[in-house]
């Protein structure tokens, strides 16, 4: 559990140093779920088998959701920060879908209310 608790700090001071939201992003997305995990791995072995088997329960979870939740944070920072990023690739994929979006909204033809 002391080294969960390490691998935790680790991610923590890593939301502190790093300069760029997805940095920091990327330290408690990475870290802290390993941090998780080997600390339950320590308290499971204390709670016995309904304890642990509560804890895999909650790592699936994490370990399902986290990639998810860490992706969709990325994009809203990406399309709502400043450039941060020195070389964006997604900038011609967004200004084409944007054109797209708008090309297909324009030529929609109203219903008629007949």
């Amino acid at each position: 559990m002391i080294v969960g608790a390490f691998i935790a700090i680790l991610a923590a001071v890593g939301l502190l140093r790093f300069s760029t939201p997805y940095a920091r992003f990327h330290a408690a997305g990475k870290a802290s779920p390993v941090g998780f995990l080997v600390a339950s791995l320590g308290a499971g072995l204390e709670l016995g088998v309904a304890g642990a088997a509560q804890l895999v329960l909650a790592g699936v979870a994490m370990i399902l959701t986290l990639p998810v939740g860490v992706h969709l944070l990325f994009r809203a920072v990406h399309r709502t920060d400043g450039p941060v990023l020195r070389v964006d690739e997604l900038a011609p994929a967004e200004v084409q879908s944007q054109r797209l979006h708008d090309t297909s909204a324009t030529t929609q033809a109203p219903e008629s209310n007949q």
